[in-house]
C-alpha cells in the first residue's frame, strides 16, 4: 500500500490570502511549510483577490465539499467606465464609457441583482466547456460562450463611493456566484461598463476575516507547535449540521463501512426527528467518526475519518 509522504496533520486553518498567489499556490506553500501529507482548500480565490481561504489538512479534506457549498461574503470595488476581457483589473480593456452612475442610481439598481438571478460566468473562469477550462480556451484565443446559470444573491449593498470612477459594495451569495459577472452586469444595467478593481472575501460559512491568519505569519511559523495550535477541529465548518453521538462499538462498525441503527438518545426519533436523506456528523465522545446519511432508519457512513 502506498503511503503519502509527510506528517499526518488533520484540521483547518482560516488563512487570510494576500493578493498575488493563487489558491493552489497557497496550498503548496502550506503543505511544504507544515510538512503535511495532504492539504486542500475550501473555495478558490483569484490571484487578484484577498481574504478568507479555508485550508484543510488531512482528514478535514473529506468535508471540503461542505465548505465549498457554504454562503460567502465579499467586499468589492467596481471601476466604472472600462470593460475588460477578464472582468477584473488583470485583463485588457475591451470597451470604455464616459458615464458614471450616481450613488442613488446604484442603490436603485441593486434589488434587480438580489435573490435567484441568471448569471453568465466570465470567459476567463474555471468552468469547463467541452472538457476544457474556459480560461484556457480564452487564453488560446478560442471563442468562449459560457451558458447562463442560476445563482443566489442573499444581499447586495452599496458601502461607498471613493470617487466618481469607483463604488465599493458588499455581497452575500451562494455557491457558484461570480462577483466579476455581478460587477459587469451591474455596470451595464447602469448604462455604462465596468470591472472588479479589488476583491476581498470576508467570510466562507463560519470562517471569518476577523479571525483569519496572515499567510506570511503561517509560513514563518512553519511546522511548529505555535503553528499547529492555530489548527481548528475537523468539524469546525459543520456546526450547522446535526451531530449524532454513537458508542465506541458502533463507531468501529461505522469506521468499517457498516450502518448502525439510528435510534436512541440524540438520534432520530419522535422527540428528535431527522428527515430521510439528512446528512449528519457522527462522533464518539470528542472524536469525529464519519459523515453519515439517514437511510431507512440507519446511520449509513458517507465519509469515514481515519483518526
Amino acid at each position: 500500500m502506498r503511503h503519502r509522504k509527510g506528517t499526518p496533520i488533520s484540521g483547518w486553518l482560516n488563512v487570510d490570502k494576500p493578493v498575488g498567489p493563487s489558491s493552489s499556490a497557497v496550498v503548496g506553500r502550506l503543505k511544504r511549510g507544515f510538512g503535511a501529507a495532504k492539504v486542500g482548500h475550501g473555495g478558490t480565490l483569484d490571484p487578484l483577490a484577498s481574504g478568507v481561504l479555508p485550508i484543510a489538512f488531512g482528514e478535514a479534506t473529506k468535508v471540503i465539499g461542505f465548505v465549498v457549498d457554504a454562503a460567502k461574503l465579499y467586499r468589492f470595488t467596481v471601476r466604472w467606465g472600462e470593460a475588460r476581457t477578464t472582468d477584473d483589473a488583470e485583463g485588457a480593456v475591451l470597451e470604455t464609457s464616459p458615464h458614471r452612475p450616481s450613488a442613488a442610481a446604484i442603490a436603485a439598481a441593486l434589488p434587480r441583482f438580489t435573490g435567484a438571478i441568471e448569471q453568465v460566468p466570465p470567459c476567463f473562469s474555471a468552468i469547463k466547456l467541452d472538457g476544457k477550462r474556459a480560461y484556457a480556451l480564452a487564453r488560446a484565443g478560442a471563442p468562449v460562450a459560457p451558458a447562463p446559470r442560476r445563482v443566489e444573491v442573499h444581499e447586495l449593498r452599496l458601502i461607498g463611493q471613493p470617487d466618481p470612477d469607483q463604488a465599493v459594495l458588499e455581497v452575500g451569495c451562494g455557491k457558484g456566484t461570480y462577483v466579476r459577472s455581478l460587477a459587469r452586469d451591474l455596470a451595464v444595467a447602469l448604462g455604462t461598463v465596468g470591472h472588479v478593481a479589488a476583491l476581498r472575501r470576508l467570510a466562507v460559512g463560519r470562517f471569518r476575516a476577523e479571525t483569519a491568519i496572515k499567510l506570511d505569519l503561517l509560513i514563518e511559523l512553519g511546522h511548529s507547535a505555535a503553528a499547529l495550535e492555530r489548527l481548528l477541529p475537523i468539524l469546525t465548518p459543520l456546526a450547522d449540521i446535526p451531530a449524532v453521538a454513537v458508542t465506541g462499538a458502533e463507531a468501529e462498525l461505522i469506521r468499517n463501512g457498516q450502518a448502525v441503527p439510528a435510534v436512541g438518545l440524540g438520534r432520530p426519533g419522535p422527540s428528535n426527528p431527522f428527515r430521510e436523506g439528512d446528512v449528519v456528523s457522527v462522533t464518539a465522545g470528542e472524536i469525529p467518526v464519519a459523515m453519515a446519511r439517514i437511510d431507512s432508519g440507519q446511520l449509513r457512513p458517507v465519509r469515514v475519518f481515519n483518526l
